[in-house]
């Protein structure tokens, strides 16, 4: 995995966004509206620490953010959405090294996928490490990761120090939302803090892929094309893949 940490090093260096002149706003009684500066960013970490959830652009749709080593704040969030306990919520890290303490091990079959789609809208499953509040699981024992291209997620996780949650930000049933104000239109005061990015693309969600038994799976379509996983996967003569 040493090519995979070496180009890990080029996804955390990078500059904090221009810093906005706008002033935070509030919505509600509670929510905080920031922009994506360096100073709406420790804002946005400080909420995280604290147990809140905080709204924040990716390369798909807004996501939700807590920290999932926080079982409290994992209650929250899935309070917050209206998500049943059946589903399990996807992680965002910033580093390939930050699986270490999510993951029982890295399926040799998965390092071409990191290799190529990483930072992308690729979440891969992998079993789960102990430790993890078992909610996030959704009873799978597995638990999905990705690595976001999107500055505003990336600087987030890299300003926090480690793993965030990244559902989608919408009440359970309903369309995920694209921008800052569609998150304040679903949820209002019930969130503490959203990052303002702007639009994000809304085309559709990241792609899972699972591993189980040596197959690979498509568990969710989505941004990154199937055709090209199998592509990526197959020449290196590892496990099989299913259509």
């Amino acid at each position: 995995m040493t090519g995979i940490w070496r180009k890990s090093l080029l996804i955390i260096n990078v500059k904090w966004p221009v810093r906005s002149k706008k002033r935070p706003r509030h919505l509600g009684s509670n929510c905080l509206l920031v922009a994506p500066s360096a100073k709406g960013l420790r804002q946005a970490v400080d909420v995280v620490r604290n147990g809140g959830v905080v709204a924040f652009p990716t390369e798909t749709y807004y996501g939700l953010a807590v920290d999932p080593h926080n079982a409290r704040a994992v209650d929250s969030l899935f309070q917050v959405k209206g998500r049943g306990d059946e589903k399990p919520i996807l992680l965002l890290i910033v580093d390939p090294r930050d699986l270490r303490s999510l993951v029982q091990e890295v399926p040799e079959q998965y390092e071409a996928l990191m290799a190529k789609f990483w930072p992308g809208p690729l979440t891969l499953v992998f079993p789960a490490a102990a430790g993890i509040p078992s909610r996030l699981l959704g009873g799978t024992g597995t638990v999905g990761v990705r690595i976001s291209p999107h500055l505003v997620a990336r600087n987030f996780c890299h300003a926090f120090g480690g793993p965030l949650t990244a559902t989608s930000a919408n009440l359970s049933g309903q369309t995920p939302a694209r921008t800052a104000q569609e998150v304040a239109q679903q949820f209002g005061s019930r969130l503490d803090l959203i990052i303002d990015g702007g639009e994000t693309s809304g085309e559709s969600g990241s792609t899972v892929i699972g591993l189980k038994e040596g197959h690979l799976q498509l568990i969710r379509p989505g941004r990154v094309e199937y055709s090209l996983i199998r592509e990526c996967f197959r020449p290196a003569g590892r496990g099989h893949v299913d259509d």
